[in-house]
């Protein structure tokens, strides 16, 4: 018996209808007027606001006037949250889920949490908007119609080098995710692995200086290092052929 039909039979929950739903809203990169409509209006008609970074989500939902009771749910404590959240939702309660940025669950947190829902059998709906992955890409101009997303690379030596050589020898593009504090790692370790490849990065994308840079490891190693004032935010970072139409 799933947990849905426990609760049913604990709680005399009649019909899916006797239940809220759980939203997986994408928030803005940086600029804050990259949110749909549908976001906004969902926020507003939701009891409780969950997200990663209260402090961050709060700046988001102060700037439409919008004012939610807010539930913390980030990668250290996404199953305990998880838990709380299907008990609103058993309850009746509307619930939304943010991340810091972007679309939750991809690279994010929200994962487990929409598992845990869906498994408990509460029905979860996605608000879609902004993807660091989707937006680098639309400016990047590919000739490939596929490219492979990996996301953050771990950060213990040897597994994080086996597996970026592991895509390099696919020989297909794809997309990084990396911090300021490992960028120059990474490309140190791309100029090592794959000097020919063709890198394209965004930095600070939608934000006030963002940026996209073209080139080999090697070269955007050099201007990384030449302009340290820049190194701030996370890095969106496409490994490519070079080969365009």
């Amino acid at each position: 018996m799933t947990f849905f039909l426990l609760l049913q039979e604990a709680l005399k929950i009649d019909t899916v209808e006797d239940v809220g739903t759980l939203y997986i809203i994408a928030t803005p990169l940086g600029n804050l007027q990259d949110i749909t409509y549908r976001a906004i209006e969902t926020l507003k008609q939701v009891d409780v606001v969950a997200c990663e970074d209260t402090r961050r989500s709060v700046k988001l939902l102060n700037a439409y006037h919008i004012k939610k009771p807010l539930l913390s749910c980030h990668g250290h404590n996404e199953t305990a949250t998880s838990i709380r959240v299907r008990e609103l939702l058993s309850k009746g309660k509307e619930v939304a889920y943010l991340s810091d940025a972007g679309t939750p669950g991809l690279s994010d947190p929200g994962a487990r949490l929409v598992r845990m829902v869906r498994e408990a059998g509460f029905p979860v709906l996605p608000i879609p908007g902004p993807s660091a992955l989707a937006t680098l890409i639309s400016v990047a101009g590919l000739k490939e119609t596929s490219v492979l997303f990996e996301g953050f690379l771990g950060i213990k030596e040897g597994k994080r080098r086996s597996r970026l050589k592991e895509l390099l020898d696919r020989n297909e593009a794809f997309v990084l995710y990396e911090s300021v504090h490992r960028i120059e790692k990474l490309l140190l370790e791309l100029k090592d692995l794959a000097p020919d490849r063709t890198l394209f990065i965004g930095r600070e994308m939608t934000k006030k200086f963002e940026e996209y840079l073209e080139g080999s490891a090697d070269s955007l190693l050099s201007w990384i290092q030449k302009h340290p004032e820049r190194k701030k935010g996370e890095y969106t970072i496409l490994v490519y052929s070079g080969k365009k139409s």
